[in-house]
């Protein structure tokens, strides 16, 4: 187990332990945290730290300055270097295609993810809005994928936004670049709060944290990779992996302890104030 704290400096990023509780902030405000490679890496490597912490169990992502993210940053992606020779692979498929890997070991956390939106969050902003497990977003915030506008996509958020979301809803925004603000999000199911001030934001996140802190590490890790196999199996393979895991997590400490605390009405050692 790595022990992840929020010493480590970013360039782009910005992060507070709180506890259990590791609060991810995407930081180029200037630009509307719009990522660059650079900012895909360091992304990847708070991720991968994350994945290998166990006394982490919520990560909390947000955007510095009044957006989550505003997509890949076109002041870089203009500069492409030449085209290789025919037949060659081009070398810029391999950087693009690495944030599709981070998006990959995101969604399939152990710990729950928590994303907080203000402003925009589309494109890759969108993207990893769904791939977290609690979605706050504010009234006025934006998702959007508006990629095709200026004439090429977001090509690794497709899976996820499409999961999120369904085919149908995926096509409609994908080839309109509509706009979906808040309370559509929440109707539509990219998140489950629609917050009007700053103050309902947090009382929200509170709560969020509270209710994930209360469940069980194990229980939450295997449960979150239940759901994710659902669409990847066959109803008979997610049966058989369920039983099997529930069986042992009833052998298991935690679940031998949350029944006791359960029949003994009182709070289970697991329990931690965010």
């Amino acid at each position: 187990m790595c022990s992840m704290t929020a010493s480590e400096t970013y360039e782009t990023l910005a992060l507070r332990r709180d506890g259990p509780c590791l609060h991810l902030t995407l930081n180029r405000p200037a630009a509307r945290n719009t990522l660059t490679h650079a900012m895909m890496e360091e992304i990847g490597a708070v991720v991968a730290a994350v994945a290998d912490d166990s006394d982490i169990r919520v990560l909390v992502l947000r955007g510095a300055g009044g957006h989550f993210s505003a997509g890949g940053d076109i002041n870089f992606m203009q500069h492409l270097p030449p085209s290789p020779p025919a037949g060659e692979v081009d070398p810029l498929v391999a950087p693009y295609r690495y944030f599709g890997d981070v998006l990959m070991q995101l969604n399939a956390l152990d710990q729950a993810v928590v994303a907080v939106v203000d402003g925009n969050a589309v494109g890759g902003g969108l993207g990893m809005v769904c791939c977290s497990d609690v979605v706050i977003a504010r009234s006025q915030a934006i998702f959007s994928i508006p990629e095709p506008r200026h004439g090429f996509i977001p090509s690794q958020i497709i899976p996820f936004v499409t999961r999120r979301i369904g085919e149908a809803r995926a096509r409609y925004m994908a080839v309109t670049g509509a706009r979906v603000d808040g309370a559509q999000a929440v109707d539509w199911g990219i998140a489950q709060f629609c917050c009007e001030d700053d103050a309902a934001v947090e009382a929200a996140l509170d709560q969020a944290l509270r209710q994930i802190l209360a469940c069980s590490p194990p229980a939450v890790a295997t449960v979150k990779r239940l759901v994710l196999a659902v669409d990847r199996q066959s109803d008979a393979a997610v049966l058989d992996d369920a039983a099997e895991s529930l069986i042992r997590l009833l052998r298991s400490p935690d679940g031998r302890e949350g029944m006791a605390a359960f029949l003994e009405k009182r709070r289970p050692g697991w329990l931690r104030e965010p």
